[in-house]
């Protein structure tokens, strides 16, 4: 069995007789949604709180990667951890992970992956509501901060395959004024292999799923994710690229 505890929890899980396997995959919770129930398994999300913080504890079976070989496939919170793990390393804000262990046992491939409640953070779907009536220096600083965001995550050599505006999540910096991002649902996720194709697919996906967004936006967030001015040749190629 792989197994993971971060050393800063592990106190924390053991005070509280959660630092196993066992005792995670048996604990009775009451699951965020319905049972994601395909790819020959299930999968599925819990909440709980410990001595005042939230978490989300996540737990699967048979629940694996596509493949075309099969002694290739793995549960897929496998490689959310690995993904997790690349965007740490590269000092992408992304999700604190508590515990991950992989236990394959025969006919009963299990997973569990927990991760710390991103509090006081809000998907960029949560902003999008009113999106016109919000001040115009909010909304740069808003796609400022999830242009910067997707730029990183290909800068860590990753595609995330689904960078939907409910995957980004935002928390205004006490010191600017402006916000951090983070990404979450690293399922997907997968290396980028192709230059062209992953370096516009994230971006496209988050511009298509904002309905609302002004050709001033627009410039805005493909000037952060390009790192260069809004006015810029560069951004004007973008643009064309991608709509």
């Amino acid at each position: 069995m792989k197994l993971f505890i971060s050393p800063q929890y592990r106190p924390l899980l053991e005070g509280n007789e959660l630092d196993s396997f066992d005792a995670l995959w048996n604990l009775s919770l009451d699951s965020v949604d319905a049972p994601n129930v395909n790819r020959g398994g299930w999968s599925e999300v819990f909440r709980l709180e410990i001595e005042g913080q939230g978490y989300f504890l996540k737990r699967q079976s048979n629940h694996l990667t596509r493949n075309i070989l099969p002694l290739l496939r793995e549960p897929t919170f496998v490689r959310e951890f690995r993904n997790l793990q690349r965007l740490q390393a590269h000092g992408v804000p992304t999700l604190e992970v508590v515990f991950f262990a992989h236990n394959p046992l025969p006919g009963d491939n299990r997973a569990i992956l927990m991760t710390r409640e991103l509090d006081g953070w809000f998907p960029f779907d949560y902003w999008l509501n009113n999106w016109s009536a919000r001040p115009e220096t909010l909304r740069s600083q808003l796609l400022a901060a999830c242009g910067k965001l997707a730029r990183q995550t290909y800068a860590a050599g990753l595609v995330h395959g689904c960078f939907y505006p409910k995957h980004v999540f935002l928390h205004p910096r006490q010191t600017d004024g402006g916000f951090d991002a983070a990404l979450i649902d690293l399922e997907k996720a997968h290396p980028a292999w192709m230059h062209w194709h992953g370096i516009s697919k994230d971006i496209g996906q988050f511009i298509r799923h904002s309905p609302g967004l002004s050709e001033s936006d627009l410039n805005t967030l493909l000037a952060a994710w390009q790192n260069c001015p809004p006015d810029s040749a560069e951004v004007r190629r973008w643009r064309k690229v991608i709509q």
